[in-house]
């Protein structure tokens, strides 16, 4: 027994010995309290949120002389994740040893040169997880960015730094790479929206290949219009009006793998179509069984996962078989520098890194048989109308810095959802839906292979048109209590949290007056 308990053993029934001790207990809570909103204080107050690997300024080509169209990105920001090259720059992998082992690029990133041409200005290049080999975001090297919505908690990556940027209104949008939900996970974490495309339709030339069956150029915004826009830019595509039925297919085995309530995720999108034209009523589908019973190769690997989530052990199957074509494809590319430069790595990425270099390729032809059927599988499911409606993660953020790092399952729950999307090529779309006990919500929309306008037309129509009725309806009755509060809602989802506020103010000042 130490000195101190024995002490209190001793002297239990003195009462002015628990007086001493309480003080000293609620002592010790005030400062850890006063240092905990210090730290918050400190983080916050930090100029660009940690998220920037290097500033610069890239000044987009000139507008081209009439008749020729206004240049679609004109006037706004952006930031890139230090994955694209960009000329007279080193492209730095995340990582110093990756940085310190490779010259300046000789051309522009495909990417970047595609927004300047539409008349955007690159401001810099934003931190990631290191080799692209994490899904938190943190980096021990640069520093972990962070996260404006909640400070304690990771950012979520390995676009971290991408994410921060946009959700801290250092820049109007974001461009990053998406492999095994890279974009969609710190979307979700930040409470922003982030667009992972179809699988080859934005050109990967001057980017660092991760994983090249996966890999993905995906970009995020706090404003669905801006994704719109920066969507239509890089997809080169066109305005012409096409209306179609659109048809939402809700993933009840993921919703319940979710801790947001329903009435904060699935129910908010259902209300938000109600009242649309052109939907028809949403389905609901086992999604767990549906896969089992489409991707027969996947039968293997369901009887090697462990610590399988009730109802949805198929989905884990399918996520593993992800996180293990990407560790094939990371040794193919980058087996011969890992081994020569032996880079310094935190430990969490070296454990993925060696992981991979250690990964035996006989499998590899199953792997990407069961990637075949499940793009298969999920193109029969939506045909040319549907969407998939899952939440984007199934957990909150991980709080930074954890002693005992994160458990594998709480990251195994985080692959699950972003599996599907990424094995079956399909586009993507993370829109935030507020919070909930203080986290960003945030649910996904999946359409089959190619369908990356109707999906970005079907997210701007949805938003928009909420907000434009709620504000008609207002404007119709200055005292229309509940189109205050449906449109604050409307605006809270489109990340407008100042116009929400306004909003939930003129909402409660008008019931107090009835």
């Amino acid at each position: 027994m130490t000195k101190p308990l024995a002490l209190i053993k001793e002297h239990a029934s003195n009462p002015k010995l628990w007086v001493v001790i309480g003080v000293t207990v609620a002592g010790i809570v005030v400062l850890a309290e006063t240092r905990r909103r210090r730290r918050k204080a400190m983080l916050m107050n930090r100029e660009d949120f940690g998220a920037f690997v290097e500033r610069f300024q890239i000044l987009p080509f000139p507008q081209p002389p009439p008749p020729a169209a206004k240049q679609s990105l004109s006037g706004l920001t952006f930031a890139i994740k230090d994955i694209f090259d960009v000329k007279g720059y080193v492209t730095g992998f995340g990582n110093p040893d990756w940085r310190r082992t490779h010259d300046v690029a000789e051309k522009m990133g495909m990417v970047v040169t595609a927004l300047l041409k539409n008349g955007a200005t690159c401001v810099g290049k934003t931190v990631m997880d290191e080799l692209g080999m994490g899904i938190t975001g943190e980096n021990m090297h640069y520093g972990t960015p962070i996260n404006p919505q909640m400070p304690s908690f990771v950012p979520g990556g390995s676009s971290s730094g991408s994410a921060v940027a946009v959700a801290a209104e250092l820049v109007d949008f974001a461009v990053g790479t998406d492999t095994i939900g890279c974009i969609r996970i710190p979307a979700a974490f930040c409470g922003i929206f982030g667009f992972r495309p179809s699988h080859g339709t934005v050109s990967m030339i001057g980017t660092i290949p991760n994983s090249q069956s996966l890999d993905t150029i995906g970009w995020l915004a706090r404003d669905p219009s801006v994704l719109h826009r920066v969507g239509y830019a890089l997809l080169q595509l066109n305005n012409v009006e096409t209306r179609r039925v659109r048809r939402l297919i809700f993933a009840d085995d993921l919703f319940q793998l979710s801790k947001v309530p329903k009435h904060k995720s699935e129910y908010v999108i259902s209300k938000a179509i109600g009242n649309l034209s052109g939907y028809q009523p949403p389905k609901h589908i086992n999604l767990d069984q549906y896969i089992a019973s489409n991707v027969p190769s996947l039968k293997g690997f369901r009887g090697e996962s462990t610590n399988l989530e009730n109802g949805t052990s198929t989905l884990k199957a399918l996520s593993s078989v992800m996180v293990s074509l990407q560790r094939c494809e990371f040794k193919t590319n980058h087996e011969e520098w890992v081994k020569s430069v032996k880079p310094k790595l935190a430990p969490d990425v070296s454990n993925h890194v060696v992981a991979a270099i250690n990964t035996k390729q006989e499998k590899v032809k199953t792997l990407y048989k069961i990637r075949t059927e499940t793009q298969a599988c999920v193109q029969s499911l939506l045909k040319d109308d549907g969407m998939l409606v899952i939440p984007t993660v199934a957990d909150p953020p991980f709080r930074l810095n954890a002693k005992k790092g994160y458990p594998a399952e709480a990251h195994d729950r985080a692959l699950i959802p972003s599996s599907i999307a990424s094995m079956s090529a399909c586009c993507q779309v993370t829109v935030p839906l507020g919070k909930h006990d203080g986290c960003p919500i945030s649910v996904s929309f999946i359409s089959y292979h190619g369908a990356d306008k109707f999906l970005l037309d079907t997210v701007l129509d949805i938003f928009q048109q909420a907000e434009e009725d709620c504000g008609k309806a207002i404007s119709l009755d200055k005292k229309n209590v509940k189109a205050y509060l449906r449109r604050g809602t409307a605006r809270e989802s489109l990340v407008r949290y100042q116009e929400a506020a306004q909003d939930e103010i003129q909402y409660n000042s008008e019931k107090a007056v009835d």
